[in-house]
């Protein structure tokens, strides 16, 4: 199969979806073009901020467009490429971003709540804070698995002596280096576009003129440190990244960093045009893997294969981006379209080119002869993926090491963007445990006292949440994944049950959620089971020696088993109790601060 095929009709799905699906869901929800969103009614120089609708789309986009797309989907075709694309697509369409739109569009009717506050609303008060215990681990989950992922690829090589292999470190260096200015170049282009109001094509040009000096600065000095280095390096990244006004730092990084996915994907594209004009664009990949021999090991299709994709098809992370930040930035609701369901689709679209390029590189990296993609001689997900692009750059003509560079430097943002959006939804989970009241407008602590309001200080929920993010790094993603894949589509399952909930109380049609919601719960709380199986087998042949890794993975996978059951029996007995239309979107002035702004 040739992969321009596979991407050009894969496009044409995603866009009808989109067009057809997508707003055929928001006339149905109802979208009011003239509503004052929380973000403007609310606007508080911290969490609430509104924004242009490409800026809350790149924030969006580039929060939820993590490791997920690329790592999921590639160590997902050991099943072959076509179980993994199906699935990718109509999962994106059906389940995915009626997921993230969803969760969009609630929290905008309820003054920006975010998910926890909107479980209180419409379950009780016992499901948010059992809720807010579940996303908090969650998250932990999350900052282990990228950190360890964004570390890996930054990392030097050694050589015998201890030296540094510049050659086979170059890329990686370069590329953290480039990380590293991003923060201070953030920094400063969100100020430069406040106290200039830059806007359009004189943002955008400002953005272009940046990067260029970026990489070149990059390039020209690398950085080189070791695997732990670059983890302290991302950690103290994290901590400002999470603790910031998101208008400070993270609104404008995921500006910069959206314009250069953006330009990833369009190199993707036409590298793919490329080498399929060339001859060197055939999926030499399987289509279907032997299925009876994978389950023989272990690895059945289901439900590995629907938790391993994660973000390419329904990941629940987005439902935290989408009421915990996104909902406090979209200005117009007309925007929640391409932002929320929006976003979902582009992502769907990474995925597949995710797909294709691994198949095209199959044949050059499967020289053990396994017949597996993900365990062939070469490389990570990440590896992969970054190498096949850059082969399609190089062949229109890029450098290159520049092209190495460039790619490198993508699949790292990509977990970055995601690892600092969640770090700030963990610490905002954190704090929110101890919140006196449902509004979504409190500040952190009001009105706590004593452990309480010690531990809802933002630097302190921060550095606990990062601090056993880190502890769990350390047992490398690979480890992490199963565990990060399962949780993941289970708090997609509790989103999609709330929005079920919350469409019955506001007499909206809900229908649609139905199927997602019973399929997501069986395959997670399958794949936790195993989970479970698969730690207590390890911890009894190895004891001791593997306490901190399975020890601390079985530990978490127990209690989100038994979280997770308990939010999903009380949401689901609250479907099934609740009377249609008993409660309505909440008015501007149900919350303080729509109290105190409502008349402006």
């Amino acid at each position: 199969m040739n992969g321009i095929v596979i991407v050009l009709v894969a496009a044409v799905v995603l866009v009808a979806g989109y067009l057809l699906y997508g707003r055929w869901l928001a006339r149905t929800w109802g979208i009011d073009a003239e509503a004052i969103t929380p973000a403007r009614r609310m606007e508080d120089g911290k969490n609430f901020s509104p924004a242009s609708c490409f800026t809350a789309f790149s924030h969006q986009f580039s929060s939820i467009c993590g490791a997920g797309p690329v790592t999921g989907t590639i160590a997902a075709m050991m099943f072959g490429w076509l179980p993994v694309l199906l699935w990718v697509l109509v999962g994106g369409i059906f389940f995915g971003a009626v997921h993230d739109f969803g969760a969009l569009y609630a929290s905008m009717r309820n003054n920006g709540k975010s998910l926890a506050q909107l479980i209180e609303k419409y379950i009780g008060h016992t499901g948010r804070r059992l809720f807010l215990i579940f996303s908090w681990l969650f998250t932990i989950i999350v900052i282990a698995a990228f950190v360890d992922m964004v570390a890996g690829t930054f990392r030097a090589t050694f050589d015998a002596a201890g030296a540094v292999d510049a050659a086979a470190s170059y890329a990686g260096g370069a590329a953290g280096t480039i990380s590293i200015l991003f923060t201070f170049v953030a920094i400063a282009f969100g100020w430069i576009n406040r106290r200039f109001g830059l806007t359009g094509w004189k943002e955008l040009l400002l953005a272009v003129v940046l990067f260029v000096l970026m990489f070149a600065v990059g390039m020209q000095f690398p950085v080189y440190l070791d695997k732990n280095g670059w983890f302290a390096v991302i950690m103290v990244y994290l901590l400002f990244a999470a603790a910031m006004p998101i208008q400070t730092l993270k609104q404008p990084r995921d500006y910069l960093t959206s314009i250069m996915m953006l330009v990833m994907i369009v190199c993707a594209v036409i590298g793919v045009f490329v080498l399929g004009a060339g001859g060197q664009a055939t999926m030499t990949a399987p289509m279907v893997a032997d299925l009876g021999a994978l389950a023989s090991k272990g690895s059945y299709v289901f439900p590995l294969l629907f938790v391993s994709v994660a973000c390419g098809a329904l990941s629940g992370f987005h439902s935290l981006v989408s009421t915990n930040t996104s909902s406090k930035q979209v200005s117009s609701e007309k925007d929640a379209l391409p932002v929320g369901y929006g976003a979902m689709v582009l992502e769907s679209f990474v995925g597949v080119l995710a797909i294709v390029f691994a198949a095209i590189m199959f044949s050059d990296l499967n020289t053990a002869g396994t017949g597996l993609l993900n365990n062939g001689a070469a490389a990570t997900p990440f590896q992969i993926f970054s190498q096949g692009v850059a082969r399609g750059m190089t062949a229109f003509g890029v450098d290159s090491t520049l092209a190495t560079v460039f790619m490198t430097m993508c699949v790292s943002a990509l977990a970055l963007t995601s690892v600092d959006a969640v770090a700030r939804i963990g610490r905002l989970s954190f704090q929110e445990f101890f919140a006196k009241s449902n509004d979504a407008a409190e500040e952190a602590g009001a009105g706590a006292e004593g452990a309480a309001r010690f531990f809802s200080n933002t630097w302190v929920a921060t550095v606990l949440t990062l601090a056993l993010g880190l502890a769990l790094a350390f047992g490398g993603y690979n480890n992490i994944w199963p565990l990060f894949g399962a949780s993941n589509q289970l708090l997609g399952g509790m989103t999609m049950i709330m929005l079920a909930v919350f469409c019955k109380c506001t007499g909206r049609k809900g229908f649609m959620l139905y199927v997602p919601v019973a399929f997501l719960l069986v395959s997670t709380f399958t794949s936790l089971v195993q989970s479970i199986i698969g730690c207590v087998s390890a911890l009894s042949a190895s004891g001791a020696a593997v306490i901190a890794t399975s020890g601390l993975q079985l530990v978490f996978a127990i209690l989100l088993v038994v979280l997770g059951l308990i939010v999903a029996y009380n949401c689901l007995r609250e479907l099934f109790t609740k009377s249609a239309g008993s409660l309505p979107d909440e008015e501007p002035e149900w919350s303080e601060l729509g109290r105190r702004n409502c008349g402006e």
